[in-house]
Parts: C-alpha cells; structure tokens; sequence
C-alpha cells in the first residue's frame, strides 16, 4: 500500500508498505542482479549503507543458480541473507538486450541463454512463476523494451502485445502466491508502461494498464537512447495518467542529475547500475560532483573521497589509499568505490525526502541537479 505524505509540484513524499517492511520514498533501489552487488558487498553490508530496496533480475537467476534451486533454499531473501524488501525485474530487458536469436510470438518470447547458449522460452506465466520462486515482495510485469528509436507502428503493436502479456502476468501471479507452498504469498505485480518517446502510445498505453488496478506502476523503455529532454518530457506526458495512490517507478535511470529532475515530475522509485560501475571504474560521487580516484592529483591526498560523506570507506579511508588499491588492483578497491557510490545514493535520496519533508525541494533542485553531474 503507498501513503502520499506530501506533494511539493508534481514531486512526491510517501512510504510504500511490503512483507519486509515499509519504504520511504524517493527511493533508489541497490541492484544486486544476480543476489549480490558487483563489487563485494552483502547483504549486511546493505544495511550498513542505508539501502531500502535490493533488485534481483529474474533472467539472470533463472539462468544461474535456476529459480527453483533459490525456492527449495526459502526463496531468495533467505537465499542473500537479506531481510528488507527485494523488487525482482521480469527479465523483459535482458533477454532484449542480451539474448541471442530471440524470436517473440503471442505466447512469449524464444532465446538463446546468453550464458550457454541453450535455448529458452519466457513468457508472462514463465516469468511470474520464476519470480514467485524467487519470493520478492514486488515482481515486474514481463514487457517487451523497445529500442530508441523504433518505428511507430511497431511500438504501437508491441505496446498492444505487453498489455495483453500484463494480464497473463496478473492472472498467473495471483494463482502462484494463493499455492498453499508460496515461498512470498504476499507478493504483489507492477505493471509496466511502454510506447517509446510517442507521448500519445504512451498515454492510450498507460490508461489501458491501469485498468487492471495494480499496487504500483513503472515506466519502462527509457534511458535505451532517447536524449535526456526526450525522456523527461516522456515522463511528464505519462504522469498525468498514473494512478495517483500508487507508487511509479522509473526503471534503469539514472545519474544524480536524472532522479532529481525525475523526482520533481512525480517518480518515486528508482533503480540504476550506474554508481556500482562507475565505482568499479574509479569514478566516485561527491557533493560536488564526480571524480576519478585514479587521477596522480590524488597520490598523496590525506582528505576522504568526500568531507561531507559519512559512509564506511570515507570515515577511515584516504584517497591516497583507494587510489593505490585500485593502481595495484587490489579487489578491496571495487569494494570501497561501490560502497562510496552506493553510500551516496541513498544519501542523496534521503536528502530529497529531507528536502520534501521542509517544503524546500525546489531549491535542492537549483543547487543540485547539474552540480553532481559534473566531473571534477
């Protein structure tokens, strides 16, 4: 259930309740794709960085270690050793970035495992029972993401296609979290909306899926090439239409700069692997913007990544040293730069909740939304 405290704009202060525990929002979710974070950190290592929500992808454990096995362990909370909530993705996206000869049909879509090669079929009844295995609290509806820029009738036929996939989503996940062995019964589907950078496909798309009353609702296909103004105008064209008492989710965005602008056009929910690869590249987030740890400027720096952090790595860690851990390749420099990283966004959501809490968002807005884009 999602309880809208307050509303500054079109931005939103609220809280979502799941099985695990109910969520502040703004909220950016810690992608742990595979059950953990690239880079070394666990699931104690989550609390210790103020994550909320951990997302898991369903291609990715269907692939490996097999959703069933994460079943027969007590799904995968138990599994990761993490107790907070856990939004899974549907694995629409990956298998239409990633997959090899997908061919798609009415009843789903045929691939080749981007692992092995083997050949797979997923459709939404395949999704839904894989993420029932898997026993998040929130589970995606199965989509179809369209690249940018694509044909308008295709977008149109897809957009058609992905509702009636919606339902079959809906009508499956409810027949696996009322089985008497459901590893999640309280499980709940969020629906997706598609339609490219066509406002108008968006919108006839949008309204079509909130017919069905989901608990939540993403807008999905952006960040796939479209410019940053594109998207935000996406965005802004489609939150009209968005069930206000439910959550709205904007999946794979994105940069600082991103969700601050997001936030202020009515997003709640967010998620990116950008701040753990870019940690695992050097490339580390401060309040005044982004730097590369790698750099000879900082070989003999004593300062933290950044005074006004207070994460793990920056309360006892020199710049000097991380710096070094990366040039001897050290795996405890992915480690540190990811839990910098990641320490940052969920700080920098709570200074936006803060911000929405004193009705002062608009002026973090002016001060931050290019500031922490910036590299230094």
């Amino acid at each position: 259930m999602f309880k809208r405290i307050k509303l500054e704009g079109r931005a939103r202060r609220g809280e979502y309740s799941t099985p695990h525990g109910t969520v502040q929002t703004p909220v950016f979710m810690n992608v742990g794709t595979q059950a953990a974070i690239k880079g070394g950190l666990s699931g104690e290592d989550l609390h210790r960085i103020g994550c909320q929500v951990e997302l898991s992808n369903t291609y990715h454990l269907h692939v490996r270690p097999g959703d069933e096995l994460v079943r027969d362990m007590g799904g995968l909370h138990r599994f990761m050793q993490w107790d907070g909530p856990i939004l899974t993705d549907s694995g629409g996206f990956q298998i239409f970035s990633l997959a090899s000869l997908r061919r798609i049909r009415e009843e789903g879509v045929y691939f080749n495992s981007h692992v092995d090669g083997r050949h797979i079929f997923m459709g939404p009844e395949e999704s839904m029972r894989i993420q029932a295995n898997l026993g998040s609290d929130i589970a995606m509806a199965f989509d179809e993401c369209v690249g940018i820029p694509a044909e308008r009738e295709y977008v149109r036929a897809s957009c058609e296609r992905t509702a009636r996939w919606l339902a079959r989503c809906k009508a499956a996940l409810d027949r696996y979290t009322s089985e008497e062995n459901a590893v999640n019964p309280g499980q709940v589907l969020w629906g997706i909306n598609q339609g490219a950078v066509f406002h108008d496909l968006r919108i006839e798309h949008m309204k079509k899926i909130a017919e069905l009353e989901l608990p939540g609702y993403a807008i999905g296909g952006l960040a796939v090439g479209e410019s940053h103004q594109e998207m935000y105008d996406t965005i802004q064209a489609v939150e009209e239409y968005m069930p206000a008492d439910r959550p709205r989710y904007l999946m794979g965005v994105g940069t600082p700069g991103n969700i601050i602008e997001s936030v202020a056009r009515g997003v709640d929910f967010f998620d990116c692997v950008m701040p753990a690869r870019n940690g695992r590249h050097g490339h580390l987030y401060t309040w005044d913007g982004i730097i590369n740890i790698k750099n000879e400027k900082y070989a003999r720096d004593d300062d933290p990544i950044d005074k006004r952090c207070s994460c793990p790595v920056c309360r006892k860690y020199s710049r000097a040293y991380l710096r070094h851990l990366f040039k001897a390749e050290e795996i405890l420099a992915l480690r540190f730069s990811v839990m910098h990283n990641l320490f940052f966004y969920n700080s920098l959501m709570e200074r936006i909740r803060d911000a929405l809490d004193r009705e002062d968002f608009a002026s973090f807005r002016r001060e931050y939304r290019e500031k922490l884009d910036k590299r230094i």
